[in-house]
């Protein structure tokens, strides 16, 4: 991106410059320069009232009684995530405030939500090499040994017409979910992300801020038009996510 806007910049001062036009390119500098700043200070305050109100909300218990309310959504689409994982309550603050529209008080919560995502697959990983392990032990039984287990389930009682049956001592294999590799986003990442570039917005605050600050006659015009774009790209979002979980399983 770095590239790209100083590449844009660097080609208007070349053009004006071949083209007479640095006074309207100067002129053009300083009161994009002024506008911006009036920008920023607007923006500030919008996000100083959202993102105190949502603090208000957490602290009264407001935004548990939702995040309860969307756990079962949350579980619909993240089935592989433990009860109670701390990726959920994430996850879950950043869909509600990604809806009221506050995508500044939205932003930490997904941080957050991404971190404890990446931890659960660290864990998973961890998990698929001790899991990996454990077969390579298993197959590398000796001959008494597998007798003795195949005894053990044959006589539950223990010893049987004068033979001893013997247990391994080793834990069963249990199959975990496979983990992706070091680097690599899971499935998980990949749907929350997904989610959160689509997600439903009933008050686009942000968009409504802009259009006061440009002299917008009726800023909150937008709402309704908003409300209907976002319920479709957050229905497209959902259905995507759950055909690419069930080509991903069916692999």
């Amino acid at each position: 991106m770095n590239f790209l806007w100083g590449s844009m910049i660097l080609t208007g001062i070349l053009y004006g410059a071949f083209h007479g036009t640095m006074q309207e390119i100067g002129d053009a500098v300083l009161a994009s320069s002024k506008e911006a700043v009036a920008l920023c200070i607007t923006m500030t305050g919008v996000m100083a009232l959202w993102t105190g109100l949502m603090k208000i909300a957490e602290e009264s218990g407001m935004v548990a009684g939702l995040t309860q309310k969307l756990a079962p959504f949350v579980r619909f689409m993240f089935p592989n995530i433990p009860e109670n994982h701390p990726a959920r309550e994430h996850i879950s603050m950043n869909i509600i405030a990604n809806v009221l529209g506050l995508g500044w008080a939205a932003t930490p919560a997904g941080l957050k939500a991404m971190e404890s995502l990446a931890e659960l697959e660290e864990e998973r990983r961890q998990a698929n090499v001790g899991a990996r392990m454990q077969g390579a032990e298993a197959k590398h039984q000796t001959f008494e040994e597998k007798l003795g287990i195949e005894r053990q389930k044959r006589y539950p009682g223990g010893q049987s017409a004068g033979q001893t049956g013997r247990k391994s001592g080793r834990p069963r294999y249990i199959p975990h979910i496979k983990a992706m590799p070091g680097g690599v986003a899971s499935n998980e990442m990949c749907t929350f992300l997904i989610l959160n570039i689509s997600s439903l917005q009933l008050i686009p605050v942000n968009v409504i801020a802009y259009r006061a600050q440009y002299g917008s006659v009726n800023p909150t015009a937008i709402v309704g038009p908003g409300i209907a774009a976002t319920a479709v790209s957050t229905g497209v979002a959902v259905v995507f996510c759950k055909m690419m979980d069930k080509r991903k399983r069916r692999a």
